[in-house]
């Protein structure tokens, strides 16, 4: 089952952690989001494998935007 991972901050992507095809395990930080001078990791909500990164890093995303699409195990 596919999950779709969203943005829960407006921001911009700071760096991305772990890329496609990589396995995480529930909080897990993917993706490091910056706003205000904040860094704010975008965690996995569960266990599974990074299928897809719809973002780069440096892109402006806005709050509730998909990161990501993480296959759940």
């Amino acid at each position: 089952m596919a999950e779709e991972v969203r943005a829960h901050i407006t921001g911009v992507v700071f760096q991305v952690v772990a890329g496609a095809g990589s396995a995480v395990g529930a909080g897990d930080p993917i993706l490091i989001l910056e706003s205000m001078k904040m860094e704010i990791p975008a965690t996995a909500p569960q266990g599974g494998v990074v299928r897809q990164i719809l973002v780069a890093q440096g892109e402006a995303i806005a709050e509730g935007q998909t990161l990501l699409i993480l296959e759940c195990q």
